[in-house]
């Protein structure tokens, strides 16, 4: 983990796009699993692999990449608005999915890759500014 130091500024956006790639891998794997391997439908699985992978990213978000130190009440707070902020940029990426393909008829993969790209960084900043915000500044992920 030496190389992480020699990256300087940024370590943090590393490890928040390593998790991210992780966090994908929870998702897939636990769909793989219900969905596959117990049964269930499509929909239900993708909501399970869904809370799973929520939960993988707070945790790795909260203490690798963000090092928040806030317990109880504010740890509740942070997971709150984490939830709030996965299901907002869930949503504002369904409507552009909606709008953009089913109603404009854009280029479904460039529209997809869009808002993911959009997904990435709006989760990133939520994460950074809002919900791991700390004594008033932002926690930098350098201590």
């Amino acid at each position: 983990m030496k190389w992480l130091n020699k990256l300087g500024k940024y370590r943090q956006v590393v490890l928040y796009l390593f998790f991210g790639g992780a966090t994908t891998l929870v998702n897939f794997v636990i769909y793989v699993i219900t969905s596959f391997g117990l049964g269930l439908s499509a929909w239900l699985s993708a909501a399970i692999a869904w809370v799973f992978a929520v939960c993988f990213a707070f945790v790795t978000n909260k203490i690798i990449v963000f090092k928040s130190k806030a317990e109880k009440a504010n740890a509740l707070r942070e997971l709150g608005f984490f939830i709030t902020a996965r299901v907002t940029s869930g949503a504002i990426s369904a409507a552009g999915m909606l709008v953009f393909v089913d109603i404009l008829a854009f280029n479904e993969i460039i529209i997809f890759t869009l808002c993911q790209i959009f997904v990435i960084a709006f989760n990133y900043a939520a994460s950074k500014w809002l919900i791991f915000k700390i004594n008033g500044g932002t926690n930098n992920g350098q201590n």
